[in-house]
This record gives C-alpha cells, sequence and structure tokens, in this order.
C-alpha cells in the first residue's frame, strides 16, 4: 500500500528533503550548533505555494540585496522538509535559523521553549484557505470518516492541518473528542499524499493540504472539499515563519534584511501574478500548469502578505483542550514584536 509511495525510486530535492527531515527527526543522533554569525541565514521551508514569499525573495536574491543595503554580505542557506515536527527540531537543533511551518507547529514550539530559546514567530506567509479532500464518495463530512479512511497530513497532531481538523472535531463533538480523528491520519509530504489521492489504490482517501496541491486534487473525477479551513476560522495565516530569541538578537541586521526582503517579496507577487507564477515554477522545479497556477496565485481569498491574520482563536483553542500549556494573552505574545507586524491578530 503505502510503502511502494515510498519505496520507489525517487532523484531530486524531495528525496533529500526526505531523507534530512529523518534524520533531523531523529534528534538524539545530531549535535545541536552554534548560532550563525551575522550575515549567515539558513532557512527551513516546505511545499506549496503558500512558500511563494520565500521563492520570490530567492529567485530575486532579496535577502542578499537588502544585507548590503545594511552594509553586510548574507549567506543564505535553503532546506526543504515536511512536516512541523521536522521543522521544529531543525530549529531547536540549531540546524536552521529560520523556520517555516504552520500555525499548530509554531504555538507548539512556542509552549515548549518558553523561558529557554524563546521561539517566536517572525511572519506570516499569507491568508490562504486550507481543503480536507477525500476521494472517498462516502466522506461527505468528517464525520463519515471510518477505519476504511486515512488523511494525510504534514506532522500528525502538529501540523496546522492536523489543529484544524481537532477543531472541526470539537465543534462537532466536544472539546473531549477534539482528537478523535487522530487515528485515522498518517505523515506523509503533500506531493506524495497529491499523487495518492489523484491516482487511488493506497489506504490513503484523504488529503489536508494546501495550494497549488488541492487545486490540481479536485481536477480529479471524484475528488471533492470535505472541510474548507476558512469557514472553520475565517480568513487566516495558517503558515508562518519562526526563530528563536537569540538569533534574533545577535543577527539585528540579518534578521531585518530577512523581513524586508519578505515585504518586497509581497509587493511583487500583487503586482505581477504571471512573474510570481514562474517563479515558483524556477524555484521549485514544479511540472503545475503555469496557466492554472497564474490562476491559483490570483485567487482573491489568497493574501501574500507578512501581517499574521486571525491566528489567536486557534491559540486558545488549542490552549483550552490542553494542547499547549500556556495561554497567550493575544497573537502579540507569540510574534517578535516589529513595526510591519503591528496590525496583525
Amino acid at each position: 500500500m503505502l510503502k511502494r509511495l515510498f519505496n520507489s525510486p525517487r532523484t531530486g530535492r524531495l528525496g533529500t528533503a526526505l531523507l534530512l527531515a529523518a534524520s533531523i527527526s531523529a534528534g538524539s543522533l545530531i549535535a545541536p550548533q552554534a548560532a550563525q554569525a551575522e550575515g549567515q541565514l539558513r532557512i527551513a521551508e516546505q511545499f506549496g505555494v503558500v512558500y511563494l514569499l520565500l521563492n520570490v525573495a530567492r529567485d530575486q536574491h532579496l535577502i542578499e540585496k537588502h544585507g548590503k543595503q545594511a552594509g553586510i554580505d548574507i549567506k543564505v542557506d535553503w532546506t526543504q522538509l515536511s512536516g512541523g515536527s521536522a521543522v521544529n527540531d531543525a530549529l531547536l537543533s540549531g540546524a536552521v535559523d529560520i523556520a517555516g511551518a504552520g500555525v499548530g507547529p509554531l504555538l507548539t514550539i512556542w509552549d515548549r521553549t518558553q523561558g529557554r530559546q524563546n521561539v517566536k514567530a517572525v511572519a506570516s506567509l499569507g491568508n490562504f484557505p486550507y481543503y480536507l479532500v477525500s476521494n472517498n464518495p462516502n466522506v461527505k463530512s468528517i464525520a463519515d470518516f471510518s477505519e476504511k479512511d486515512r488523511i494525510a497530513v504534514p506532522a500528525v497532531s502538529v501540523s496546522v492541518q492536523s489543529r484544524y481538523l481537532q477543531l472541526a472535531s470539537a465543534r462537532l463533538w466536544g472539546d473531549k473528542d477534539y482528537a478523535r480523528l487522530d487515528k485515522y491520519t498518517i505523515n506523509l509530504p503533500h506531493p506524495d499524499a497529491s499523487n495518492a489521492i489523484k491516482t487511488g489504490g493506497t489506504e490513503v482517501t484523504a488529503h489536508f493540504s494546501n495550494p497549488p496541491f488541492q487545486e490540481q486534487e479536485l481536477e480529479t473525477d471524484g475528488v471533492h472539499v470535505v472541510l474548507n479551513s476558512y469557514d472553520l476560522l475565517g480568513p487566516n495565516s495558517p503558515t508562518l515563519l519562526f526563530a528563536t530569541e537569540k538569533f534574533r538578537e545577535e543577527n539585528p541586521k540579518t534578521y531585518q534584511a530577512f523581513i524586508d526582503a519578505l515585504v518586497e517579496a509581497s509587493d511583487y507577487i500583487q503586482r505581477d501574478k504571471a512573474g510570481a507564477a514562474d517563479t515558483y515554477l524556477r524555484v521549485t522545479q514544479s511540472k503545475a500548469d503555469r496557466e492554472q497556477l497564474i490562476k491559483i496565485i490570483s485567487n482573491p481569498q489568497f493574501e501574500f502578505t507578512i501581517t499574521p491574520k486571525n491566528t489567536y482563536p486557534l491559540a486558545e483553542f488549542l490552549y483550552r483542550v490542553g494542547a499547549i500549556k500556556h495561554k497567550p494573552a493575544s497573537w502579540k505574545d507569540y510574534f517578535f514584536q516589529d513595526a510591519k507586524l503591528l496590525q496583525g491578530s
């Protein structure tokens, strides 16, 4: 079943990313590294259009550009992983300086590092609806999932997709049953899960993902939306960038150059959707259809911005059900407070 998704010959960045994620998840096998000096930046990203701000910044060398304007040369290293757990492990082991993952993994690591590494969010990557889709005709709502189904998510119980599913479960069955569907979820990178949904024939009958995978899956006959994250929380920022307090304080010029690069990338995407689509194809080496990708990026429900939106309701929920021990007073508790983020939520 699922074994053939992983045992087939794989080459390129996905195979490397999976090997790196596995090694980082081992934790004890990797000795913590010292924080990088000013002028060096290591960034961990994942899969999907939600990382377009990073794709543009990388393609146009915007971090390096703003570093030069601040009087420093910045060397940027990029790593692609899958799942918030692997990303969190990479950050805490010292393997990366900036981590890209969902608000769920951010709240987990923020909660667990208080008084130590003090991890907080640096910026949002934008506002996007995430869809839970299924190729099982009997699954019309989350109440229809059974032992016959497996729901692919980037990281079981930790990823923002898992947290969305838990929130939906709590609303349907009550807080005490918020984890009712966790037993049906499995870890699977978005590209592999998307292929499983489109081709069928595996135990994966549902996938909670992000753009462009969800839109591509919905083009397959029989694949339909079971849950839309916007129906849960309204427009919100599902994916964030975060870092340790130590990195931010010891690398102020590098940190600021990174923020300025994201702002410039956001402005570019708003001006040139076609150019942004070409950037995504070029950087990720995706085989996605260009016209479809432009349509996805142009979705009026999408907003590529660093300002977080509507993240706090999920934080309140995770505290209420005991998934995190510390209750943030507001979104500002788990975000570094920089001038460009003051209007967040």
